[in-house]
């Protein structure tokens, strides 16, 4: 359980329209720099969604890791994304690499204002 908990809102992206609407590029970037970072990427998902009269659908990519996961969401409608990246910490802590994931990731996106969160979660009892 015990594990680090990072999460970004980001809001005003400047990116490549592409990163915004394009989930299966957006998923091959997740994947390749969760492995760039030393994390082990074990299964992959991506969801497009349709277009609505607020505008374009954004899209979802997951990578589940072996120390967990990293998904994120976009909203081009609102050149917003948000991201999420958790790692366990039990056989060996990896909240560096976990770290370097979310700075990557935001970097990527460009955006004009970004909030960033930071939860460490569970803990081991004897």
């Amino acid at each position: 359980m015990q594990g680090l908990h990072l999460t970004a809102d980001l809001r005003g992206c400047r990116c490549e329209r592409r990163w915004l609407l394009d989930a299966e590029a957006l998923l091959a970037f997740c994947y390749r720099a969760a492995v760039d970072v030393g994390l082990t990427a074990v299964a992959q998902l991506t969801h497009a969604f349709n277009a609505t009269a607020h505008g374009p659908g954004g899209v979802t990519a997951t990578v589940l890791l072996a120390e967990s996961h990293l998904c994120i969401h976009t909203w081009p409608e609102h050149d917003a994304v948000t991201l999420d990246v958790f790692v366990c910490n039990v056989a060996r802590d990896h909240s560096v690499a976990a770290e370097q994931l979310l700075c990557v990731l935001i970097e990527k996106f460009e955006p004009a204002q970004c909030d960033r969160q930071r939860l460490s979660r569970g803990s081991i009892t004897t």
